[in-house]
C-alpha cells in the first residue's frame, strides 16, 4: 500500500529556481529507482514562497529503501544546498480550515 507524503521546502535566498528544478528532477529519480507510485505529484507554493510537494511512495519499504539509495541520497544532498525542510504546520495556510496554495506547473 502506498504512503502519501507532503513536504515543504523553504528556498534559500536566490535559490527558488534551482529548487524548482530539483523538485522536477525529484520524482523522475524516485520513479527511476522504483520508489514511487504512478500517481501524479503536485507542487504548490505558499504565500511566503515555500514550495510544497505532495507525492506517493510505492510503500513503507520504499521509503526506507530511499534512505540507502545512492541516487536519491545524492539528489537530497542537492536539496540541502538550496533549501530548508520546514514543517507543514509552520505555514500560515495550514492554520485554516481549507489550506490554499498556488498551483505550480
Amino acid at each position: 500500500m502506498g504512503v502519501f507524503v507532503i513536504v515543504a521546502y523553504k528556498p534559500r535566498r536566490g535559490q527558488e529556481q534551482v529548487l524548482r528544478s530539483l523538485i522536477d528532477k525529484h520524482l523522475r529519480v524516485l520513479a527511476e529507482q522504483g520508489l514511487v507510485s504512478d500517481r501524479p505529484a503536485y507542487v504548490m507554493q505558499a504565500a511566503e514562497g515555500t514550495l510544497v510537494e505532495v507525492f506517493e511512495w510505492r510503500s513503507a519499504e520504499a521509503v526506507g529503501a530511499a534512505h540507502g539509495n545512492p541516487a536519491v541520497l545524492a539528489l537530497w544532498a542537492e536539496f540541502a544546498e538550496v533549501c530548508d525542510y520546514v514543517p507543514l504546520a509552520s505555514l500560515p495556510e495550514s492554520h485554516t480550515m481549507f489550506a490554499e496554495f498556488t498551483a505550480l506547473a
